[in-house]
Order: C-alpha cells, then sequence, then structure tokens
C-alpha cells in the first residue's frame, strides 16, 4: 500500500515543525538562562515525541525536562523546578498548572502549545534513577541513536493506526500502547506493515528484548519489552490485555482488508441521541445507569478507581445471580461520572436455592441441616440443598442497599471515591445527559468492535 497520502495527512508540516522548533527554542534558552544565571547545575533538555521527531500532526505537545545533579537533594530539586517553570510561565505570559507524577511539575500553555515543564535527575542508565520520570531523556537518547530517518514515518503510521482503533495511550484512562512503546516496536520490527505482521502471531506474555538483558522472566504482564535504558523495567506494563487482544485483532482485521486507508481515520458517525437509545431498547435489555459526582483528583487516580469501582459492583451484581449483560463507566473528567449497567436479567423470583455439602459427608450435612432445619433441605443432584427467600429480588434494591455508608464495604470501591458515592449518587435515564462525548461513549457501549474492524 501506498502511505504517502496519509502521511501527508498525519505528519506535521514543514511550517508546523518549524514553529514548534522555535517556541521549543525559545523556552529553553529562556530557562537555560536563568539556571546558568542563578549558577545552577543543571541541563535543560527537549524530550519526547518532538524532539524524536515521532509527533503527529497536531499533537506536538512540548516536553521539556529540567536534569539536576544526582547529588541534588529532593525537595531543592522540586522547589527549583516550580520556580524555574513559574518564572518561564510569567515570562510567556501562561498561567502555570500544577501536575503531580513522582514530584510536581508545571503545564502552561505558550504560543499554542501545551508545554510540560518537568524537574528530574540527571542519570547515565536506569539503575541510577531516583524518580520514575528520569528516564525520559534516556528514552529520548535511544530512540534518536537507534531510529533510523526512514522509520520516523513507520512510527507515525503505527501510531496513528493505534490512535484510529482505540489503543494508543499509556494514560489509565485508555490502558494502551505508549508512544515509547510504538517507537521501540518500529526500532525491533523495522516498518509498521512488518509490526502487524508479527503482532498477530504474539502470545500472551510475548516478549522483546532489544539489547539482550535477558530479564524477560522477570514479569507476567500480556507483553514484555524491556526498557533498552533499564533491564528491569517492562516499556509494557500499563498496556492492559483488552487493549493488547484488540491490537492484536485489528492488526489481523487490516492485514486482511480492502479498505486499508480507512484505519488510519476516524469514524465516519452521525450520531442522534434517540437512534442510539433506540438501538439500546431493542435489545431488550434493562439498562441502570447510575450518575454519581467525582472528586477533584488527577485523572491517572480517578480511571483506575472508577474502572475498579464499575467491575467491582457489576461481580456483585452477578454474584447475587443478576445477570450483567455488560458494565461500563463514563466521565465527563471535571465534574460527573456514570456507571452503566445492561442487564441481561435484572428481576428474579422471590427465592433461591442455598447450595450445601454433599451427601456423602456426613457431619458436613448435619450442621447444614441443623443450620437450616432438616424440615426445608432436600436433594439436589448430590448435594443438600434447601430453598430461602432472597433479599432482593430487584438489581436496583441491592444497589441501593450497596451504596450506603453501612454496605459499601460489601463492594471493593475507589477510596476517593465511596463519599461522592454514598452522597449524590442517583439512578437516571440515559437521555438526560446532553453531551457529545457520551454520545459516542454509548454508541462505542453498544458497537464495541467498531473501531477494529473497517
Amino acid at each position: 500500500m501506498d502511505y504517502n497520502l496519509i502521511l501527508k495527512d498525519i505528519k506535521p508540516t514543514i511550517d508546523e515543525t518549524n514553529q514548534i522548533g522555535e517556541v521549543s527554542s525559545e523556552i529553553i534558552d529562556f530557562l537555560q538562562n536563568l539556571c546558568d544565571d542563578d549558577n545552577l547545575n543543571a541541563k535543560v533538555n527537549l524530550v519526547g515525541s518532538v524532539a524524536k521527531n515521532t509527533a503527529l500532526k497536531g499533537k506536538s505537545d512540548i516536553d521539556i525536562f529540567i536534569a539536576f545533579p544526582l547529588e541534588t537533594d529532593k525537595y531543592y530539586l522540586k522547589k527549583m523546578g516550580l520556580d524555574l517553570a513559574h518564572k518561564c510561565c510569567e515570562n510567556f505570559n501562561s498561567t502555570p498548572e500544577h501536575h503531580f507524577a513522582s514530584h510536581p511539575y508545571v503545564t502552561a500553555h505558550i504560543n499554542g502549545y501545551e508545554v510540560d515543564i518537568v524537574p528530574c535527575y540527571a542519570i547515565d542508565n536506569g539503575s541510577q534513577i531516583k524518580s520514575a520520570v528520569d528516564r525520559t531523556i534516556l528514552h529520548t537518547r535511544y530512540v534518536k541513536a537507534n531510529l533510523g530517518k526512514n522509520q520516523e514515518n513507520e512510527v507515525l503510521l503505527l501510531k496513528r493506526f493505534m490512535a484510529m482503533t482505540g489503543v494508543y495511550g499509556s494514560e489509565f484512562k485508555t490502558g494502551g500502547f505508549a508512544g515509547y512503546l510504538c517507537e521501540l516496536l518500529i526500532i525491533n520490527y523495522g516498518t509498521f506493515e512488518n509490526t502487524l505482521k508479527k503482532a498477530i502471531h504474539w502470545q500472551y506474555g510475548h516478549s522483546i528484548d532489544l539489547e539482550s538483558y535477558d530479564t524477560s522472566k522477570n514479569f507476567n504482564d500480556p507483553l514484555i519489552v524491556i526498557d533498552p535504558t533499564d533491564r528491569n523495567r517492562n516499556v509494557g506494563a500499563a498496556l492492559r490485555l483488552d487493549k493488547l487482544a484488540e491490537f492484536i485483532q485489528s492488526a489481523r482485521n487490516y492485514l486482511f482488508s480492502d479498505n486499508k486507508k480507512d484505519y488510519f481515520y476516524p469514524l465516519n458517525r452521525n450520531l442522534n441521541k434517540n437512534d442510539i437509545i433506540n438501538e439500546l431498547e431493542l435489545r431488550n435489555s434493562d439498562v441502570i445507569a447510575i450518575k454519581f459526582n467525582i472528586p477533584d483528583i488527577p485523572l491517572d487516580t480517578l480511571h483506575p478507581q472508577l474502572r475498579k469501582t464499575t467491575e467491582a459492583l457489576a461481580r456483585k451484581l452477578n454474584e447475587d445471580e443478576f445477570n450483567v449483560f455488560k458494565a461500563d463507566y463514563w466521565s465527563d473528567e471535571v465534574s460527573d461520572c456514570v456507571i452503566l449497567l445492561e442487564m441481561a436479567s435484572s428481576n428474579l423470583n422471590d427465592i433461591k436455592i442455598n447450595i450445601g455439602p454433599k451427601v456423602f459427608f456426613n457431619k458436613a450435612c448435619e450442621n447444614f441441616a441443623e443450620k437450616y432445619g432438616r424440615e426445608n433441605c432436600y436433594i439436589q443432584n448430590d448435594f443438600l440443598v434447601h430453598t430461602q427467600k432472597r433479599d432482593f429480588n430487584n438489581a436496583l434494591s441491592l444497589v441501593e442497599y450497596i451504596f450506603t455508608r453501612e454496605h459499601i464495604g460489601l463492594i471493593k470501591v475507589g477510596k476517593n471515591l465511596k463519599n461522592n458515592i454514598i452522597n449524590t449518587f442517583e439512578f437516571i435515564s440515559i437521555d438526560e445527559i446532553n453531551n457529545d462525548e457520551f454520545l459516542e461513549f454509548l454508541d462505542d457501549f453498544i458497537n464495541p468492535g467498531q473501531h477494529i474492524v473497517r
């Protein structure tokens, strides 16, 4: 396939490349001059996809790391990092936004670009690491030294393919492939197409070890890619199993598709709320939508807790013999979350069978009969059982019972969500939410395979 037309759409233009280069240089020069004027032994570095020339068009965020010597006190590093970032924001008329990784850093918007200014330690290899962000400079150096100039386009194709099939991005919300992981895949396999051809044969735990460190056996993850700059780190650790599986199947579908170009562009979705709701109603499922307020916490903390809570609630409903066909959550990441449960059955009869021991275990059967009343016990196959009234015959009633301060411990809820759920949860109709992103979520909820096949 000729990828030149696709690259024309996804590769930064010369003007965009030059502009971001100028903005990056201005910021770096300003920060380095501050360091030099204050006699700070620190080196300002451009890192990330912009530095590696692997940024997609319109995705050219600027990552600037200020590297301090290893002997620098951690408190001093944090303080000086924030101080330098604030002075930079003041100089470029930007408002600093504080974020936290292994330590605080600042995000600014300068001349139309999002800029992260991050303090770190200057390390030469992974064994010297003192904070998680320290590797980033090493990652940039490694990719620039090992990714061929002609392979930069291959990385862009892989990133774009993954983005359009829903598996790109290592943040917790997505759980997909990091940009650095994509770059290592191209370094290892050479081209975009060859990466897909190899990926369709991956098994769980497939390993890639570019520097032959022989440490893959220390990991038990769906995909193991040993960090060339740190033998004790798996670059694929954040990749969820479902996202790995989606990528593998997307690769199969692409390789056998007659519409390969479509895989590099967004789905053509003209979404209408009534159409989506009608499509859901035609499935003849009971839909439970639970809305609650979210706390003001970092998104990489919020999303794992929302996922954990959703999965735990669905598990509890299934344990009580309600049948959850599908469960997922959506959040506007500002104020609200909606847990959506599609139920194959949300109403049950009033009685259930309590299964006891096999009839061949005398003592256990005696204890069971004594506990529940001998006259109430009977045989089902070779088990002693008895019939008892259900505590809940309606899923809504069980959810209401669980989401109280007294009973929230029945499921594993994200620790920062507990109070918000107890105090603000309500059952809603899905047509109450007027949000385009929620419509896309509903469309994906109903049609989960549409991203991986065209």
